[in-house]
């Protein structure tokens, strides 16, 4: 009979999760993984088989979370470009100390991996691709519902969309970024909620 992990594999994740984001993948040695952990270096292994498949779970489990607030505040808001305007300002107005690091995850992962990295490097550029591909499919139902002009690229606008988070996030990381992130957060918001095509006025 198949002996039972005696852990409980999704708390040790979010926990790895904390501390990478927290520290970084380098900085990030085997000793304070065993200690967040709380796991000896060989059951660390035997779990997970290495500390870069161990950060890769935990870049995987990042993204689900950060996927799942972003369909949330989509599915809430009354319109495509209200829903991103929304995600926007959220990632503004991350309270100090709330979250292990004031950078975005992805971020942190791409400045700090080599462009021949053959595991995360590509692993945090195809999350990327994908978060890039979300916001280019709702510009592009954004157009084709009339709600933006039919002249707009949605490819651009979601790549033009990724550099501006990208640099709030990494800007955030700054220790005097202070309330200046939310306001920079809340202008790319009022960028994106200007593209949006007004009503006509109804006729007399």
């Amino acid at each position: 009979m198949a002996r039972q992990a005696s852990y409980d594999r999704d708390a040790v994740l979010k926990r790895a999760l904390e501390l990478f984001w927290a520290k970084g993948y380098h900085a990030t040695s085997l000793k304070d993984l065993e200690v967040a952990l709380d796991m000896r270096p060989g059951s660390i292994y035997a779990a997970f088989g290495s500390k870069e498949a161990l950060y890769g779970e935990t870049l995987r489990l990042y993204a689900q979370m950060s996927q799942a607030q972003f369909e949330d505040l989509l599915a809430k808001a009354p319109t495509r470009l209200a829903g991103l305007a929304a995600h926007v300002r959220a990632l503004g107005c991350v309270a100090p100390g709330s979250v292990p690091s004031r950078a975005c995850m992805l971020v942190k992962t791409l400045l700090e991996t080599p462009d021949n990295d053959p595991i995360l490097r590509q692993l945090t550029e195809d999350m990327m691709r994908k978060v890039e591909l979300a916001f280019a499919n709702i510009y592009r139902a954004a157009r084709d519902a009339g709600e933006i002009p039919e002249t707009a690229d949605p490819e651009r606008l979601a790549s033009r969309l990724q550099i501006e988070i990208f640099g709030l996030r990494a800007y955030a990381q700054r220790t005097d970024s202070g309330a200046r992130v939310a306001a920079l957060a809340d202008d790319i918001a009022r960028d994106i909620e200007a593209l949006a095509i007004s009503a006509p006025e109804p006729a007399n």
